[in-house]
Formats: C-alpha cells, structure tokens, sequence
C-alpha cells in the first residue's frame, strides 16, 4: 500500500476539553459542513445511521451536495482525547483519485481552552491519482480551516 498524503488542521476554541470532544463527536455533519470551499461541497446528508455516533464499528453514508458520497466507520473513540473514522468507497470527484481516508479528530487542552486538530491521511488508487493529491491538499486545508471556524462556532454557543 503506498505512503498516504497527511493533511491537518487546528484551531484553539474556547470550551473545555470534554465539551469538545463529546460535543464534536456527535455534532450532525450537514450542520458542520454547511459551505462550499472550491469543488468541496457541503454535507448534504447523512443515512443508514443507527443511534447516536459514538460506538466504534458504527457505519453511515454521507451524501455531499454536487454528487459525492462515502461510506464511514468509526474506528476509534478515546474520550477525550480523539476519534477517528475511514471513509471507503468514495463517490463524486474524489472517487477517481482516493482509495480510502483514514480521518481523525485530536482534543487537547490549551490555554483556557481545547485545540482541536482534524487530519486526513489520504489513500491514492494510482499513482497518477497520486500527483494530484498536493492540489486537493490545498483545497482540503481550506475546507478544513472554514470546518473548524464553523465547529468552533457551533461549541461556544
């Protein structure tokens, strides 16, 4: 399997610890990932979820707007210091490019409150695909930085 392309980003916000995490884990994604960033488009929605996101092995669809989907599982859950989740069979312009995503979302106590680090470690199908991982990079960091100023609103409400 060849090296993933690791992208990251954080932001301070100022609720605590296991604010953020508990709230994080649980926040519906199409009220987190509501704007477009470039071609990334919005959560439109999420199904085949059962209960309440916060059991490793659970599994869901997520639908972007514009035609993307994926699957994900939940892979780890350690309150509350992180989760993480892979996203597999991917739908929609990503498809022809990612094999898998191994996503995971860090909480740790800064100042008076919690840096939230979200990272992506992106799988290629090819390794043509693989030359056009720094341009999405450059996307998805965008995408993340709008994520986190919307998570960071949505936890200090």
């Amino acid at each position: 399997m060849p090296n993933p392309h690791v992208m990251a980003e954080s932001r301070a916000i100022p609720v605590a610890l296991d604010t953020a995490f508990h709230r994080t884990l649980v926040l519906p994604l199409p009220e987190l990932f509501t704007r477009w960033y470039g071609p990334i488009g919005p959560v439109k929605a999420v199904h085949n979820q059962t209960g309440e996101w916060g059991t490793v092995g659970q599994t869901r669809t997520v639908t972007q707007v514009g035609g993307g989907a994926m699957q994900e599982e939940l892979t780890l859950v350690d309150p509350p210091r992180a989760f993480g989740y892979t996203l597999t069979g991917i739908m929609g312009p990503l498809g022809p490019l990612v094999s898998h995503v191994e996503g995971e979302w860090r909480f740790a106590p800064i100042g008076t409150g919690t840096e939230v680090t979200w990272q992506w470690k992106v799988y290629r199908k090819s390794a043509p695909a693989g030359a056009a991982l720094p341009i999405f990079a450059r996307l998805w960091h965008g995408y993340a930085r709008q994520g986190l100023a919307q998570l960071s609103d949505a936890l200090v409400r």
